[in-house]
């Protein structure tokens, strides 16, 4: 099976936090595909630019961080773009009010649904609205 990345396992892949040592045992046990979605990547250039204005990273760290990403995401991941499928699962979820979704986790948890993969994140509430959605986690 498939392994989704979410922003918060991607920003611990790039930049020293943490949660850095967590995401590192991990990924060094999965032996499925990784997948990364336009979504994370996006993600994960807000939270660097997060950081950098709260002056927990440096512009030059930050560019270094996104570089290193690109790199990887050239010859590592399987990427995927959002589709509107995914729009309309991500409604269906927030719609359902018993789940502690923002809408990017909607999107991420609908994107890993569509993908027939495993769910990564070192999010707590997405985790637990994924299990509870039947998605596999990590």
């Amino acid at each position: 099976m498939s392994v989704y990345l979410d922003a918060s396992v991607l920003v611990s892949m790039f930049v020293i936090d943490p949660l850095s040592a967590r995401a590192a045992a991990v990924l060094a046990r999965v032996r499925d595909t990784l997948i990364v979605s336009d979504l994370g990547g996006v993600e994960f250039v807000s939270a660097l630019s997060s950081r950098v204005r709260m002056k927990l990273l440096t512009a030059r760290e930050a560019r270094t961080a996104v570089a290193n990403f690109d790199a990887w995401l050239a010859s590592t991941p399987q990427y995927t773009l959002m589709t509107p499928q995914d729009i309309v699962a991500c409604d269906a979820y927030l719609r359902r009010f018993d789940l502690p979704l923002r809408a990017p986790d909607g999107f991420h948890i609908a994107i890993t649904s569509r993908m027939g993969a495993s769910m990564l994140s070192f999010d707590k509430q997405l985790t637990a609205a994924a299990k509870k959605l039947g998605l596999p986690v990590v």
